[in-house]
């Protein structure tokens, strides 16, 4: 009696694979869905604290599917940094250029700029200062070899500029005085609970906080109208 041949094994699923050119709106779609979740983890527990398993779980997909798309937790963390948080900080280039010819216009093109990318943004303050300013932020790096040549270094010598031309007050220091509207804006922004709750003042929302800022530093920089 012949020997009866075993069933040939049902070929396995293919594994999502990008072609050439650009990836599908399938891929595209889930690959955003991957890198927002990061992002959320992130601000939620901090960086060091996330895992790639804490990603997955909130993207609802599964490690594995991560781990294909980005590799490792160090590459999957500057995909967030170079298509999440770069480009927030290129928004807040456009209000800078639109006001080259007047510092005072540099000035509150800053401040709104930065109330605007909060609004857009609310997690951005607590991210900042949990990854940037505190000791051992995964984004202080980030923060000096990527942002500073594009933002501060560029209003440091504008700042310089100006006092060069009698703009501005001649005492400042012009890289002290970009420490001054950051410190001034986002530090008010990431402590808003904290503040709001101390003065009972739900009412001071981020038009308020504009106003207010707006008012100190045109008269402690001597602006001119």
């Amino acid at each position: 009696m012949a020997s009866r041949k075993p069933p040939t094994p049902a070929p396995r699923p293919a594994r999502p694979r990008r072609g050439p050119g650009r990836p599908s709106t399938e891929q595209a779609d889930l690959r955003a869905q991957m890198l927002d979740a990061a992002l959320a983890c992130y601000v939620r527990n901090g960086i060091a604290a996330t895992s790639l398993r804490d990603i997955a779980r909130r993207a609802e997909v599964t490690p594995a599917l991560l781990h294909y798309y980005f590799g490792d937790k160090e590459k999957l963390r500057q995909a967030v940094v170079d298509e999440r948080l770069l480009p927030v900080v290129a928004q807040l280039q456009m209000p800078l250029r639109a006001a080259k010819s007047s510092i005072a216009g540099v000035i509150e093109g800053f401040v709104r700029g930065i109330v605007e990318l909060v609004r857009q943004h609310p997690w951005l303050p607590s991210l900042w200062v949990r990854e940037v300013v505190s000791d051992g932020g995964a984004l202080r790096g980030m923060m000096v070899e990527q942002i500073g040549p594009q933002l501060p270094q560029v209003l440091a010598a504008r700042f310089a500029q100006a006092q060069a031309d009698g703009e501005l007050n001649a005492q400042l220091d012009p890289r002290l005085l970009v420490v001054s509207l950051v410190g001034l804006t986002m530090f008010p922004l990431a402590g808003a609970p904290i503040w709001k709750a101390v003065f009972k003042a739900d009412e001071l929302d981020l038009d308020a906080l504009c106003k207010h800022t707006l008012a100190l530093l045109q008269q402690g920089l001597e602006l001119k109208p």
